[in-house]
């Protein structure tokens, strides 16, 4: 049985655990200072860090230009933008309008910050707000992604319910994030339970329950692409991180301060062992939910 993980994480939690870390994560990250507070992913084409930040997103950018030329000038909303630097990568390389939806105040105000200054404004905006239930004024889209911010949802179904509000009919869904494989390992189980609790994830599925419950909302599965081959792991940082997680059980120290590091080591662990996968999973939204 797994152990006891306290689920759902709601949104608050979610809320807090942004605003107290996102100025960390921007600041040391790998690549912070451009915005990517996401994993790098050494994919074929990859040249460099940079390119590897950008890695997802300039999948996403592929799919924006086979679209039919019905769609015109794309459209575009991040849920889960961050601090908005996948929005200003797009909209760099291409002619789109952008919207991103974010819990975090914090995140809010930062991705508003590096819009205006990339001079973007006029086509790219960024809203706090819950995409389990977006805000008013949200064009139709026709193309919706979330990198990573999937999994934070506790109610996947009404994620895929407002998705159909936002897509329009052909748009595409496009979901970037850790995925379950099918285990029942106790340490398997020990190491889900750790990254689940550190970084407050609710939906963790597996790609099939990922699938039918888009099916469920009307859009139809196009392409999902495992891109665990290409992360990176077990860095030279993350060998460190374990060390001082070894110092803090030995320390009269708080382990709730270190719970995201926690968490990521623990991530490490599913990704070397296949019980978590990094997937790119595709959908297209269907005229009707027959």
């Amino acid at each position: 049985m797994e152990p006891s993980v306290p689920l759902p994480s709601d949104p608050g939690a979610v809320r807090r655990f942004y605003d107290r870390h996102t100025s960390r994560f921007v600041r040391f990250g790998q690549r912070g200072s451009d915005g990517a507070i996401h994993r790098a992913v050494w994919g074929p084409g990859a040249g460099g860090s940079r390119q590897a930040f950008r890695y997802v997103e300039d999948r996403i950018a592929e799919l924006l230009e086979e679209l039919p030329p019905s769609f015109g000038a794309s459209r575009i909303v991040d849920l889960g933008c961050g601090v908005g630097a996948s929005l200003c990568h797009l909209a760099a390389r291409l002619p789109v309008r952008g919207c991103g939806v974010t819990l975090s105040p914090v995140q809010a105000r930062l991705a508003a910050e590096r819009i205006r200054a990339a001079g973007i404004a006029d086509r790219v905006r960024c809203l706090e707000g819950d995409y389990l239930d977006l805000p008013d004024g949200i064009e139709s889209a026709d193309l919706a992604y979330a990198i990573e911010s999937f999994v934070h949802g506790p109610d996947p179904a009404a994620f895929f319910a407002q998705c159909r509000r936002a897509v329009r009919p052909g748009g595409l869904l496009v979901i970037c994030d850790d995925f379950r494989r099918a285990t029942t390992a106790p340490a398997a189980l020990r190491a889900i339970a750790r990254f689940r609790r550190g970084w407050h994830v609710n939906a963790l599925l597996e790609r099939e329950e990922l699938r039918a419950l888009a099916r469920a909302a009307g859009f139809e599965h196009v392409s999902t692409r495992d891109l665990s081959p290409y992360l990176e792991l077990r860095r030279v940082r993350d060998r460190w991180v374990d060390r001082l997680l070894r110092l803090v059980e030995w320390l009269p120290l708080d382990p709730a301060r270190f719970g995201y590091l926690s968490g990521g080591s623990a991530l490490q662990v599913c990704l070397e062992r296949g019980w978590i996968g990094y997937d790119l999973a595709v959908f297209r939204r269907l005229d009707s939910l027959d």
